[in-house]
């Protein structure tokens, strides 16, 4: 089955269909508050380190399955990552080209930044 088409803000699918900010709609603002969270963070790091979207079951997080729901859907409302169904498993990617256009350089950073600090503290 070939992935859903992706049309700027939406992402569509026959079944389901989840909303997403067009890449006007980013605001920096929006994603510093996104990524400002440790578990956030987390996700993002994860998912931009992937070589293609992830699955929120292959997440292994701290938090019961409903606060995962909350933190990836507080990133897609942000702009910072898209999801979409495929089947009946939500894929996530991040959002790396529209994030590069609108905040040249932030997301590179602020993963950079992410890594140093787990670098330091011994989370790897």
């Amino acid at each position: 089955m070939d992935p859903p088409a992706r049309s700027g803000a939406t992402v569509t699918n026959a079944a389901r269909v989840l909303a997403h900010p067009s890449r006007e709609e980013i605001r920096v603002e929006g994603v510093l508050h996104a990524l400002s969270d440790p578990v956030r963070l987390r996700i993002v790091r994860q998912l931009a380190g992937a070589t293609d979207e992830q699955a929120c079951s292959r997440f292994d997080l701290p938090v019961s399955k409903s606060t995962t729901t909350h933190h990836f859907r507080v990133l897609r409302e942000n702009g910072v990552i898209s999801q979409f169904y495929r089947g009946t498993a939500k894929l996530s990617c991040v959002r790396t080209e529209d994030l590069e256009a609108l905040f040249p350089g932030l997301l590179d950073s602020v993963l950079g930044g992410a890594d140093l600090q787990a670098e330091r503290l011994g989370q790897g």
